[in-house]
């Protein structure tokens, strides 16, 4: 029976091994499809990354703002608590004196009514401005620890993106490796500005954002990068609007919602051209091209704009 099993193994193990032996390795085409689609997810990450960074520097300024008003505010209202204290400690003191002053004295020019009265309206004054001065304090307070928690919230992610980006980084390198052995290196060649044309005649702002995007043709792509010697894709459009001193974040979903909303119809040379998920953003140029970023391994280029989903468009 043992003998038996064996044979039966060692069969299976003879029909298994040819298969294999003979599996082939994937085409070019295939590695290259593989690459393009592990690098649109990437990218992807990348800009959730780009977004998260942008969202982390402006609650951190938000926060130190309100850091320094909360610390005049404590001083105000530590003056108030301590001219109220004041105000009762004279009403308890002399409270029985005016009394009995009032009483002896009926002629007096104040009555004992309207001289505790007095002294009430001013204490009730001193401790309304207490009030408001304690309210206004409380409230920066807790905007200051919801802004402490989103903080370490986006931190975590933060830290979760980064692990991510470097799992895929990972996967991109073995794949670049296949690559170097399809066609002899990892990524494109080294373009040249050049190759993209002359820019078009565009005055104002936009034609210097244009003619920048047309200087950075065949530069290669660089996550988090923003120039001059590589960029992501909200990086290019940044650095672009950027020479014609528009402030731009390095973030596509954020540039999204720093630009006015417009049509195809409308779409003029440096306008934004954003793509489905707002993972990906390119810098219209005209005659339905764009400068973009394309992805991992490949270079600054111009080409025609449908190259996936459009989500919309963008005006700076």
């Amino acid at each position: 029976m043992l003998l038996r099993s064996l044979a039966v193994a060692g069969l299976s193990a003879a029909l298994l091994a040819p298969a294999q032996v003979a599996r082939a390795e994937p085409t070019p085409a295939e590695l290259t499809k593989q690459i393009e689609k592990s690098s649109t997810e990437l990218e992807r990450i990348v800009e959730s990354y780009n977004k998260l960074n942008e969202d982390i520097k402006a609650n951190k300024a938000t926060a130190a703002k309100l850091e320094a008003r909360i610390g005049p505010l404590q001083e105000q209202a530590e003056r108030s608590r301590a001219e109220v204290g004041v105000l009762a400690a004279t009403a308890y003191k002399t409270g029985g004196m005016r009394t009995a002053a009032a009483l002896l004295d009926p002629g007096g020019q104040a009555t004992l009514p309207e001289r505790l009265g007095t002294l009430d309206q001013l204490t009730r004054q001193r401790q309304r401005t207490l009030s408001s001065f304690t309210a206004d304090q409380q409230r920066l307070i807790d905007q200051k620890i919801r802004l402490d928690t989103t903080l370490a919230r986006e931190a975590a992610q933060a830290k979760q993106l980064k692990t991510a980006k470097t799992r895929i980084e990972g996967d991109l390198a073995g794949l670049y490796e296949m690559r170097r052995r399809a066609y002899g290196r990892a990524t494109e060649a080294p373009g040249n500005a050049g190759s993209a044309g002359k820019p078009p005649a565009v005055s104002g702002d936009a034609g210097k954002a244009v003619r920048y995007a047309y200087g950075a043709v065949g530069k290669p792509y660089g996550y988090g990068q923003d120039g001059p010697g590589s960029y992501d894709c909200s990086g290019l459009t940044l650095a672009a609007w950027r020479v014609a001193g528009k402030s731009l974040p390095h973030s596509a979903a954020r540039q999204w919602s720093a630009t006015k909303r417009i049509s195809r119809s409308e779409l003029q040379p440096g306008d934004l051209v954003f793509y489905s998920g707002l993972g990906h953003v390119a810098l219209y140029v005209g005659n339905g091209q764009i400068i973009d970023a394309p992805s991992a391994g490949r270079n600054v280029s111009k080409r025609g704009m449908n190259i996936m989903s459009i989500a919309g468009y963008g005006r700076v």
